[in-house]
Parts: C-alpha cells; structure tokens; sequence
C-alpha cells in the first residue's frame, strides 16, 4: 500500500508523520530542537538542527509505522513561518548557514518595520502590495536588519530560505519555496501569488535571493541519493511545495472552504478562515495570505502567548499541581482547569491580558505586556487561572470578530490544540465566540496537512477539498449557552477597552529594565 510522509518543522521539534493513501496515520516521531536567545527579545536556531531532527524523526517514523522506504510515494513539508536562512552557494551536501536563522518571534526588527513601511509608500500601501503590514516577525525586516547590521554576511548571502525550504533544499537541492509561506516574508504578492518585484526593486534587493514559488501541492523537486540515506528514504521520491504552519494546519483541520473556520491554541492561538478571494483588513489587523488550496487564499489573526499564557502559569505558579499530577498520572492542566471550573464566567470581574511576549493581532505590538486587572481581596488563584482561559479566549475572539467583519462567514469553529483537550474550554470558547464549534478526528495539524498535500501532488486526490472530505469528519459538538455567551459578550466589550487603555503604559514598563 501507498503510504504519505508529512514533516513539519516546528519551533521547539521537528515532527514526522506516516498515514496511508486513506488518510490513516500509522505513525509521528519528533526530534527536538533548541532555542537561542541572544538578547531579550532575540530569538535564533540553527537551521543545521532541523536537518538533524528531520533524519532523525523520519527514521523514527519510518520504524515504529512498520513501513518499508519504497511505499513512501511523497513528501510534504510545513515549518514555524517567517523565519530567515542566509545561504552562500554552498551546495546542499554542506549548506553552512552564515548565520543562526532568525525566527517568527524575533522582535529586534522594529526600526527596519518602518523602512519597509516608508519604502512601500506607507503603511496602507504595503497592505495593498503584500495583504499584511510590516511586522517584526516577517521576513523581510529580517533581511533589512542582517543587511544593515552584518553587512558582511549579507555580501556573502546568495540565496535566502524559509526553515521548511531549507530542509526542502538538503532534500531535493532546490531553491524552492511555495505562495503559502512566501505570503508571510512580505514580499510576495498575494493576488498575483508570485513575489512582488516593484516592492523588491524599492528595497534594493536582488530577486535571484530569493526562491521559486509553487503551488503547496505541486511537486518541487525528488530525494537525492545522498539526502535519502540520511532520512532512511528511497532516492527519487517527490517533495512537494507543502506550507507554512498555519496553511498546512488548516488543510489538516479541513479548513478548505468558506463557512467552516479554526482555532487553533498552541503556544501562540490562530484563528484561521478561507477565503475565494483576496480580501484584506485596511487596518492591517489580521493576516490575508495565499492558501494551501490552489488559487485561493486565507485570512488569518496570530496572538502570539494563548497557551502559551497557560503553559506560564504552569510553569511559575502551577508547581503543586504538577507535582500533584505526577502522583495521579494525569496532566496537570487537568488539575488547573477543574480549580478554573469553581468560579463563576466573568470571574468577578478578574481580567487577564495575555500579551506575555508582546501581540501580533489585532495589536502589532511588541512592548505589550500581560496583566491580571481586576484583582480586589476576594481573588482566588481559582479565579487567577479561570481569568486566564477567557483572556486567552477573547484574545482568540478579536481575531473572530474582524473576520465576520470582513463579510467571510463563520458558521463552524473547528477547535483544535491544548484548548481542544478539555470540555469546559471547549465550552468556555463556545460560549465565548458565540458560534457552534467542533473538534475533528484527528489532532496531527500542520504534518497531517502536508501529507494531505503530498497525496494531491502525487495523484492520490485530484485536489485538497476532495482529500478533506475524504480523510477528516467532525466528531464532537458543541452549542452556545444562550446566557452564558449573552454575559460574555459583556465580558468581552470590557476586555476590548483594556488594551487601548494600557497601551501608552506599555513602552514606559519596557524601559524599567536596568
């Protein structure tokens, strides 16, 4: 039997799946990686782990799915978006990094946001020109900062890779990328779904840095003998075009039409929607990009700390209960979340803002910081950890709300992540976005997708709709309590007035830092 491979390149590992041509998956594996942070708001990794991790996880894969190399009949790729890889003309034999990649979470770009911004003419404009504002997780005010900073690697760089197509480089040899991933480096355009040379001539950049662009399932290139025996592979086999996280993970959640949109809480929480066409927020709040459907596009909103506001709680004050948990072989999220279910919505009026790293939307901004408000001397930890999942929640709900505004229906929340994993979250976002939501038959995200993609380009399905319908189902529902989501709009108006209020506060809290 056929059998797909989707690799995903994450931000902490590098994840490798195995399903069949049905969509089954047999089995994951994933290789961890590390992060660098060389100065507080710098985030790097060497790109030479994820190969590393890649080898490593596929074996892995490879093993415990009991599946011989030549049943492999493609390859799809997804990784962490936005991140930068400076390549010399080494070949893909050596392909030494010049420097560490800077990732999607790096924020030293600001001033180099600006000169994009001026570049493309103003803010609007570059909306105009790339569906997005210049923000200092993309792409190109990453090359602006090497280019200005590190003039000397920038002189020796001849080719410029997003993380996934750097292990799509080691694979195939192929300067390569897809319109997924090239909609989040600020340099592509979106309607035109090719790279957007007036933009690039403005910049004073050279287009040959930059890679060919495919459709996600179009096949990008094969295995080389060399790259086949890292991975455990056979030599030849297809590699297509696969995406970006956040497209990839769509198709792997079945978000390929209108009407049906996601929330997905990982360390950062994105609510995803399709769209037929390009539409775009003026205001730059959320993200229009090219899908991972063939000519059409997404609209998406990024905060970048939903579970990752949890995970911290967790981690600082969560102690007890992880110990707890030790001792009762459960996860102690279980333990937080039943103390949140103790306290009544709205948590007497206790708010979390969960802007622990800075936000990206609505708010594209990275001296933002979280905040308890509300506490008064009845405050429970209880109502503490409760506040946290619905300031986590109405964050998610900002992005909810400029996509209904932007006329895209939201019928359907499919809900996926740590906040899928729990029925009373489940309920409290139900509630929350005031729709009908569901959790599908399978967890896998972004490497499930790409497989999915792979199948496409490999002749499996004859598009990525077809594959959706046949491989994901919808098993668990769930319905707005019409009091409870009636109370929670109220919550939700007066979680909206917090940030516009604190905003002038947050760059005077940045500099109390000796």
């Amino acid at each position: 039997m056929p059998h797909l491979l989707g690799i995903d390149i994450g931000t902490s590992g590098t994840k490798a799946l195995i399903c069949t041509n049905r969509g089954k998956v047999l089995a994951t594996a994933t290789a961890d990686h590390d992060i660098a942070s060389p100065k507080p708001g710098w985030s790097e990794q060497d790109p030479r782990q994820w190969w590393t991790a890649t080898c490593k996880a596929t074996k892995q894969a490879l093993k415990k799915a009991k599946v011989k190399p030549a049943t492999i009949k493609g390859i799809g790729l997804s990784g962490q978006m936005h991140g930068s890889v400076f390549l010399a003309d080494d070949g893909p034999e050596s392909a030494q990094p010049l420097r560490p990649a800077l990732l999607w979470n790096d924020q030293r770009t600001v001033a180099e946001c600006a000169d994009l911004e001026k570049a493309a003419g103003g803010r609007r404009k570059l909306i105009e020109m790339t569906g997005n504002p210049a923000l200092t997780g993309f792409t190109a005010p990453k090359i602006l900062w090497v280019r200005k900073r590190e003039p000397r690697i920038f002189e020796k760089t001849r080719h410029i890779l997003l993380p996934k197509d750097y292990i799509r480089f080691r694979m195939t040899g192929e300067y390569a990328t897809e319109v997924g991933d090239a909609s989040g480096t600020s340099l592509l355009d979106p309607k035109m779904r090719a790279w957007n040379k007036t933009l690039i001539r403005k910049l004073d950049l050279d287009p040959a840095l930059l890679p060919r662009c495919y459709e996600s399932h179009e096949v990008s290139g094969q295995l080389t003998t060399r790259a086949a025996d890292a991975l455990g592979l056979k030599a030849g086999t297809p590699v297509v075009g696969g995406s970006g996280d956040q497209p990839a993970g769509a198709v792997g959640n079945g978000i390929v039409t209108t009407g049906i949109v996601s929330a997905t809480m990982g360390t950062s929480g994105v609510v995803f929607a399709h769209a037929d066409r390009p539409i775009y927020d003026p205001r730059g709040r959320v993200h229009t990009m090219c899908s991972a459907v063939a000519g059409k596009w997404c609209v998406f909103g990024c905060m970048l700390s939903a579970g990752g506001s949890f995970q911290w709680f967790r981690n600082q004050l969560g102690q007890t209960e992880v110990a707890a948990a030790k001792r009762k072989r459960v996860d102690p999220y279980e333990l937080l979340i039943a103390q949140a279910e103790s306290e009544p919505p709205g948590s007497e009026g206790l708010m979390f803002l969960p802007y622990l790293t800075g936000e990206r939307c609505p708010y594209p901004d990275p001296d933002a910081r979280g905040a308890w408000i509300g506490l008064t001397a009845r405050s429970t930890r209880s109502a503490m950890i409760r506040a946290i999942l619905e300031g986590v929640t109405c964050g998610m709900n900002d992005a909810v709300q400029i996509i209904r505004g932007m006329k895209i229906p939201v019928n359907t929340i499919r809900l996926s992540g740590g906040g899928a994993r729990s029925a009373f979250w489940r309920q409290l976002q139900t509630d929350i976005y005031n729709t009908p939501t569901a959790v599908i038959n399978t967890e896998e995200g972004p490497a499930f997708g790409v497989a999915i993609l792979a199948g496409v380009g490999t002749g499996v399905w004859k598009d990525v709709p077809e594959a959706a319908n046949a491989v994901i189902r919808e098993v668990t529902h769930h319905q707005p309590n019409p009091d409870t989501a009636r109370f929670y709009q109220k919550v939700y108006r007066q979680y909206r007035r917090l940030y516009p209020a604190l905003r002038d506060q947050f760059p005077r809290l940045a500099k109390l830092n000796p």
